[in-house]
């Protein structure tokens, strides 16, 4: 089944019109869906394939009811696996739950747990939201998406266009050789800064990830990463 950015991205010609005003649409909508997330939030991101009662699963769900105990709406992606079990604990918490799924050519059926949903046609309209809506971010185990939005994530806050919101990893082990490796070859290589490193904080214990989004709201959600050097550049 094609998908709406299927057909975009195909590079079909005399579509433009059409095209941007379908993306247009799909971020206003987006947009107002965000506007509807009480503040604080944080986003939690995590692979759609885990089940109930495996612990990924419930450790994500136990993250969603701390994050609502501790005064954050949950947003997720919307869809099963991870993203249920942080929208179903937020729910079991009493706090609020967001889902911004995503159209898929196998359809990908939102969870049960959300109290403001919307369902994306596009994945960057879908990304926008993901981030704006947050004031923090939790990544548990996943696949190419979750490392696409992990990337995403740490690029907006190194170039300033997000604050330095608290990115927490879930899961020492799985995380701890793609960490070696940045250390080892982007950061050896003088391709990111040493202090790019500090961005990132990876823990098995998902009460020191919400312990961090709250001191960061605390303290305004963090100064911006590069403040030293807009002060040197008036």
């Amino acid at each position: 089944m094609a998908t709406a950015d299927t057909r975009i991205l195909e590079h079909e010609r005399g579509s433009l019109e059409a095209h941007v005003a379908l993306i247009a649409e799909e971020l206003r909508k987006g947009f107002e869906a965000v506007d509807l997330v009480p503040r604080p939030a944080v986003t939690v991101f995590g692979s759609a394939r885990v089940t109930e009662g495996s612990p990924q699963y419930e450790a994500a769900r136990e993250c969603g009811r701390l994050l609502a105990g501790a005064g954050f709406a949950v947003v997720t992606g919307g869809g099963p696996g991870t993203m249920e079990a942080a929208n179903r604990g937020a729910k079991e918490a009493g706090g609020f739950s967001v889902g911004f799924n995503i159209e898929l050519p196998h359809e990908q059926d939102a969870n049960p747990y959300i109290d403001v949903g919307y369902t994306f046609h596009h994945f960057y309209a879908r990304k926008v939201m993901l981030v704006k809506a947050a004031e923090g971010f939790v990544l548990f185990p996943g696949g190419f998406g979750t490392l696409d939005e992990l990337f995403e994530s740490l690029t907006l806050i190194q170039t300033d266009k997000v604050r330095a919101f608290p990115v927490s990893l879930i899961g020492v082990d799985y995380w701890h050789g793609l960490l070696e490796w940045i250390a080892a070859r982007p950061l050896a290589e003088r391709n990111i800064a040493p202090e790019d490193l500090d961005l990132l904080r990876v823990t098995d214990d998902v009460d020191e990830a919400v312990a961090a989004a709250r001191a960061c709201w605390a303290d305004l959600c963090a100064a911006p990463v590069h403040e030293a050097e807009k002060a040197d550049a008036q």
